[in-house]
C-alpha cells in the first residue's frame, strides 16, 4: 500500500492511504475517480455562484478570483485547484497523501498552471489565511470533525468565503452512494463509510460552533434527464457556502 503523509489526528491514516492508492488514476475521467469528474462541474457551478454573491462585481468578469487567494483542503490530484486557478486565484492545494500532491503538481505543470501543493494536515502548515477556502467531499473522511472544522475556519480570512460539500446521512445515501455505487463500480469499494456522513443541520451546527454561518445550501441530486445537478433535494449529497459570523 502506498504510504501517505499524515501529521494530525483529524485525518485517519487508512483514509489517506486509500486515496493515495488512487493518485495515478485521478485525472482519468473514465477511471476509478470518474464520479468526481462527473460531479465536478456541478460543484464548480455552485462555487462560481457563491463567489459572485460574496464579492461585489465578481459576476461581471471571467476572472472573479483575480487578486485573491484560494485554498483547497483535501485537494486530491487537483480537480478543483486547476479551475480555481483559471478563475484568477493564487491557489494552494493541501492533501494528506504525498502521492496525490505529486500527481496534482505534475498535472498542473503540464497544464501550464502555477499552483502550490503541500502534503500534510492543514492545521500544521504555516500557510496563513485565504479569501476562498474549499473543502469538498472531505469532512466525512476525518476522525475529529469538530477539530477539523476549527482548523478550516482558522484558514479563512475575516471576509473570506468557505465552500463545502459532503454526502448526507440518509437511507437513500446508504443504499445508493455506498451499497449500489460500490457494487457496480461507480466508486471504488471502501470509498465511503455511511456512519461518518454528516447531515446538513449537523454540519451547520458544527460550523456555527467554530464561528461560521451558512449563507446558502443546495442539494446535489441525480435524474436520468438532468444527470447530476444542483437541486433542493439533499437526500444524497449537498454543498454549502459559509462565512465568519457578523
Amino acid at each position: 500500500m502506498t504510504k501517505a503523509n499524515v501529521t494530525n489526528v483529524t485525518i485517519r491514516p487508512e483514509e489517506a492511504a486509500f486515496f493515495a492508492d488512487l493518485a495515478r488514476d485521478w485525472w482519468n475521467p473514465k477511471g476509478k475517480m470518474a464520479s468526481l469528474h462527473q460531479v465536478n462541474p456541478v460543484r464548480l457551478a455552485f462555487i462560481r455562484d457563491a463567489v459572485d454573491a460574496h464579492w461585489e462585481d465578481a459576476s461581471r468578469t471571467a476572472n472573479p478570483l483575480a487578486g485573491k487567494t484560494a485554498l483547497d483542503i483535501g485537494c486530491g490530484a487537483g480537480l478543483v485547484c486547476e479551475p480555481l486557478a483559471r478563475l484568477g486565484a493564487e491557489v494552494t492545494g493541501v492533501d494528506a497523501a504525498t502521492d496525490n500532491v505529486a500527481a496534482a503538481s505534475a498535472h498542473a505543470e503540464a497544464s501550464g498552471l502555477d499552483i502550490r501543493y503541500m502534503a500534510g494536515e492543514v492545521a500544521t502548515l504555516d500557510i496563513g489565511t485565504f479569501d476562498l477556502v474549499t473543502c469538498l467531499e472531505v469532512v466525512e473522511h476525518v476522525a475529529d470533525k469538530e477539530q477539523f472544522l476549527a482548523d478550516v475556519a482558522a484558514r479563512l480570512s475575516p471576509d473570506g468565503l468557505l465552500v463545502m460539500s459532503t454526502p448526507n446521512r440518509t437511507t437513500a445515501s446508504r443504499v445508493l452512494l455506498v451499497g449500489a455505487a460500490e457494487a457496480i463500480g461507480y466508486v471504488p469499494k471502501g470509498t465511503h463509510h455511511w456512519r461518518d456522513f454528516v447531515q446538513p443541520e449537523e454540519l451547520e451546527d458544527l460550523l456555527s460552533g467554530v464561528g461560521l454561518e451558512v449563507t446558502r445550501r443546495r442539494g446535489i441530486a441525480f435524474s436520468p434527464s438532468k444527470g447530476l445537478h444542483l437541486s433542493d433535494d439533499e437526500k444524497l449529497n449537498y454543498i454549502l457556502s459559509a462565512r465568519h459570523k457578523r
